[in-house]
């Protein structure tokens, strides 16, 4: 039976990268194999026979104390701890393959060499830019930046990149400075794992070689998602309510276009967004945050989901549960999603951080016989059973696993 060592920073469904990192564990358990997982405490994690070898939870732009601080800061850069615990974990269960997926800030990248020394093959799945970008978005100040191309990471700290803070900042900075050099990531991953082409090609640009890329999309089980083909009468967001993924667009628009829209979940910008609909009149709804069933009836009630980010999203799975769940998507035309968007077919695309274009898709949505958006919400759902179904990217995954030598 093969062994695999799941990692990742948290373990509970915090974001689209924990909710992969756990079902791709899940996923492999149902064909037979043994899991291992190694990752940080928290109060929400998901239990766990493997947690006495968790590390520490580290917040970044928590209130420490002074001492607290200068320690939690040599762990964000090379956390000796993670390695030392990684190490009795990989004696315990004996891996014969790594998965790694979101492990900077808290894991820390020192324990790529670990596994290096310890023989273990390890695949990286890249959710996002942090490869290229120290703070992992590409995002100051609410624009898209890439700045630190060419490793200049001063620049991270000279924005004030990370929670506006430049102690933060310069931790950060500092932590990609001392992997590149140390090549950390370059020189202790087998393979790479890309869920969009987008992402490839950004990080082709920023000076990493392609043959170190696999391009597995990501998948949803269809079957576990009920779809509800017939349209309601609003539009849906759900997610972080955060100012990357262009809520202050979304309200605008929704002003400008009159259409109702519903915001269902939680973040930085709430209060801000709030004042926003309450000043312009927008017909925007907050749902608050809701999970499960609860959070599936109001994607299916609905007549369309909106994606406006406005950062590079890499391949949100917001857009693969919308299709499964019988909705078209009104995505921004950046990062991946114009891969998984079909303009005119499963959903309508339109320039990020254009008011006028969004509320333009918008009126469209709400104007289209009900048959049209009916018709696309079904060809959305086709895709996901096609596209990005559990099938393709089990196959995929074994194979790369196959070709690191795991049977």
């Amino acid at each position: 039976m093969p062994r695999l060592l799941n990692i990742n920073s948290y373990h509970y469904r915090r974001g689209g990268a924990d909710v992969v990192y756990l079902e791709h564990a899940r996923l492999f358990e149902s064909l037979g194999w043994e899991c291992a997982y190694f990752a940080m405490h928290h109060p929400n994690n998901l239990a766990c026979e493997d947690s006495r070898h968790f590390v520490d939870e580290i917040q970044i732009g928590h209130d420490y104390s002074p001492l607290q601080k200068v320690v939690k800061a040599t762990q964000v850069v090379y956390s000796l701890e993670a390695q030392r615990k990684l190490r009795r974990l990989i004696g315990e269960r004996r891996p014969d393959v790594a998965h790694a997926h979101n492990i900077y800030h808290h894991l820390s990248p020192s324990i790529l060499p670990e596994l290096k020394r310890a023989g273990i093959p390890t695949v990286l799945t890249a959710h996002d830019v942090k490869l290229a970008c120290p703070n992992n978005k590409m995002l100051a100040d609410g624009r898209i930046c890439e700045a630190c191309k060419g490793h200049r990471y001063y620049n991270v700290v000279r924005r004030r990149c990370v929670h506006g803070s430049v102690a933060a900042s310069a931790v950060i900075a500092l932590e990609a400075a001392v992997n590149a050099a140390l090549g950390s990531w370059r020189d202790n991953i087998d393979r790479i794992v890309v869920p969009s082409r987008f992402l490839i090609d950004k990080l082709a640009e920023w000076g990493w070689a392609r043959d170190r890329f696999t391009y597995v999309p990501n998948y949803v089980d269809a079957g576990a998602l009920e779809p509800a083909f017939a349209p309601g009468d609003y539009l849906v967001y759900f997610g972080r309510l955060s100012v990357e993924k262009g809520l202050p667009t979304v309200v605008s628009a929704a002003a400008a276009s009159g259409v109702r829209v519903v915001l269902v979940g939680t973040g930085p910008i709430e209060a801000e967004l709030r004042l926003a609909v309450e000043r312009s009149g927008a017909r925007v709804e907050f749902a608050g945050y809701q999970t499960g069933e609860a959070l599936h009836r109001l994607v299916r009630g609905s007549r369309a989901s909106i994606l406006a980010s406005e950062w590079y999203e890499n391949a949100p799975l917001g857009v693969l549960e919308s299709f499964a769940m019988g909705k078209p998507v009104i995505g921004a035309r950046i990062g991946g999603i114009p891969e998984m968007v079909r303009d005119g077919e499963t959903g309508w695309l339109f320039e990020s951080g254009d008011v006028e274009q969004l509320a333009e898709r918008m009126r469209r949505a709400t104007d289209a016989s009900d048959a049209e958006v009916e018709a696309m919400g079904r060809r959305a759902r086709a895709d996901v059973e096609d596209r990005y179904s559990k099938a393709r990217y089990v196959d995929a995954m074994r194979a790369l696993y196959h070709s690191l030598g795991v049977a």
